[in-house]
């Protein structure tokens, strides 16, 4: 049976999920559930302690609310649907749904590509321009990029989910993947995907590769810098300021151009669902982490929000 963009109202998928071995449910539930209870209180604690601290009302913690808001917004478009098969064990979405999941993950995708890229210029301004910091992350430049970026990411989204609106499925309607998402989607179309797939090449190229690189050489730069830096102490000062950021983009960056950047045809289906909870839902978990616990300024606004919550109460 044919289904084509006409007939959306009527149409559901099946999502295999994780694993359909019922010994594994509860596994999954338990371990689901800590992991997005973590993620939402390590981000939102995030928020409010960079809020309330106007020590951390610079360009960089702005930027870092901001990452933690596509954090939330991300783990948010999979996880809950994750739970909710494993609780009724009902495992169809809409086609509407598919579209919308699809349309807010690769929205929250590119904004995070992005997000990273421009929290890279912004150390080595820091790093390598200290004295035209304040000039080069002018708060209006800062919120203009940060505008600039959640469109970008919202522009290039809607052309994915447009196009994946126009395709007709047929025959299969079992996605082997824990949530909708553009490669498993295209395997079920009878369509011709070629400019689906040229669309998604050039946004890896354009957000990914492009974002990639342009990490890669702010870093470089700053490395050059620090490395001309005479003493230890001011070295070490230097690194640690940027350190958290290149973990977390390292992680992030690797894992999304491996998955996108490899040929749909063949990719491991076992392995694409396996890499694609690393950047979808451990990643969310780890920012906060990595960044709190990396950086001073960030622990000491914590423990104050913590301690000052805690007398009110």
């Amino acid at each position: 049976m044919e289904m084509n963009h006409s007939a959306t109202a009527d149409v559901e998928f099946i999502l295999v999920g994780l694993s359909q071995d019922r010994g594994y449910q509860n596994f999954i539930f338990w371990t689901f559930t800590f992991i997005y209870t973590m993620a939402l209180v390590g981000n939102f604690l995030l928020i409010l302690a960079i809020g309330t601290c106007r020590k951390l009302h610079t360009p960089m913690y702005f930027l870092l609310v901001n990452l933690s808001v596509v954090n939330v917004c991300s783990i948010s478009v999979t996880v809950p649907k994750i739970l909710q098969m494993v609780l009724d064990q009902k495992r169809t979405i809409s086609f509407s749904g598919c579209i919308t999941q699809v349309f807010l993950f690769v929205w929250a995708l590119g904004t995070e590509i992005l997000l990273l890229s421009f929290m890279a210029f912004d150390r080595y301004a820091a790093i390598c321009q200290p004295l035209h910091y304040t000039d080069i992350m002018r708060k209006e430049i800062c919120i203009g990029v940060a505008a600039g970026v959640w469109l970008v990411g919202l522009a290039n989204s809607a052309v994915h989910a447009g196009l994946l609106m126009t395709l007709s499925f047929c025959d299969s309607e079992i996605i082997n993947h824990f949530f909708c998402d553009l490669p498993p989607l295209w395997k079920l179309s009878c369509s011709n995907i070629s400019l689906n797939e040229a669309m998604a090449f050039a946004a890896d190229v354009t957000f990914t590769m492009s974002s990639c690189t342009l990490t890669l050489i702010s870093y470089l730069l700053i490395l050059r810098t620090i490395l001309k830096i005479q003493s230890v102490t001011g070295k070490k000062k230097a690194f640690s300021t940027c350190s958290s950021h290149l973990l977390v983009v390292s992680f992030y960056f690797s894992t999304i151009i491996y998955t996108y950047a490899k040929p749909h045809s063949t990719n491991d289906e076992e392995e694409y669902k396996t890499i694609a909870i690393i950047y979808s839902v451990v990643t969310p978990v780890l920012n906060p982490i990595v960044y709190s616990l990396r950086n001073k300024e960030v622990k000491e606004a914590l423990t104050k929000f913590i301690c000052r919550h805690q007398s009110f109460q």
